[in-house]
């Protein structure tokens, strides 16, 4: 159900990592935001987590748990706490959480990562990632949360590969899908940015070209992200003078990914709801 679709162990360095670092810090980046794939797998992790909170900048992890058990990790993380750890959660069962991200274990090593970083007083919070496989054991999840007494959101609506490709939409579990929020507006490339694996900044996690090499231009190629969002979030292709535009549920990249990967329109356009309601 990954929006990243095949993932690649690739990318930049430690020094690599600390030139990027380094450019966002001297950007004024303030909160940081470190996810994957897995980013506790990286052996550069340490490092690079430890220079980050040098610089100054407020922490979140987005991970699965499954290097939480790992002593060496979790003490890092007690050492200096991030401002907040988001973990996935894919299952409540054994049987259920290994089936989802086959892997077998899986749910053991994060039920005893989890169980440690509530002990730790770690800032967690959940998300239910809710699939055809785990649908029925929602409730369960659900109370998992609250027994722990930790904030939990639930993920059921997957969207495309920001290859545009379908791969995670038959995951869904058509019961669980909830209309999206109309969209109103987006300061992506304008207050915040992301930043891949190369150190290629983009105004988003789904809008990543055209994009902005951070390690050979520096703070200053930043400056262009803002014209890069302007002309992302032009209404285009099937979305040119559209009426209901106004009341959008996705951007205009989410739309792009949705459009290109062929989905049915009940899954991103307010036109599939209305043949759907019909």
């Amino acid at each position: 159900m990954c929006y990243l679709g095949t993932k690649r162990f690739e990318g930049l360095g430690m020094a690599g990592k600390r030139r990027l670092l380094e450019v966002m810090a001297e950007a004024g980046v303030i909160w940081l935001q470190i996810t994957g794939g897995e980013p506790l797998i990286d052996p550069a992790f340490p490092e690079a987590y430890r220079y980050a909170h040098e610089l100054g900048m407020q922490l979140e992890l987005l991970s699965n748990g499954s290097r939480l058990h790992k002593a060496s990790v979790l003490d890092l993380l007690v050492e200096l706490p991030p401002s907040k750890i988001s973990l996935s959660v894919y299952g409540a069962t054994a049987a259920t959480y290994d089936t989802v991200t086959r892997n077998r274990g899986a749910f053991d090593r994060f039920a005893e990562g989890l169980d440690r970083a509530v002990r730790a007083a770690l800032n967690i919070d959940l998300s239910l990632i809710i699939t055809r496989q785990n649908a029925h054991e929602a409730d369960a999840m659900r109370a998992w949360a609250k027994r722990l007494r930790l904030p939990f959101r639930e993920y059921a609506n997957m969207s495309p590969t920001i290859h545009g490709t379908a791969e995670p939409l038959p995951s869904q579990s058509p019961e669980h899908l909830t209309h999206r929020a109309p969209f109103t507006g987006c300061p992506a490339g304008v207050t915040f940015f992301h930043a891949d694996p190369f150190g290629r900044a983009s105004i988003c996690k789904v809008g990543r070209e055209p994009n902005v090499d951070l390690i050979t231009e520096g703070v200053e190629g930043l400056a262009r992200l803002g014209g890069i969002a302007a002309d992302l979030m032009l209404r285009t292709g099937g979305c040119t003078g559209c009426q209901l535009s106004g009341t959008c549920r996705v951007c205009r990249p989410m739309a792009k990914v949705f459009q290109e990967a062929k989905a049915p329109l009940s899954h991103y356009c307010q036109h599939g709801m209305q043949e759907v309601a019909r």
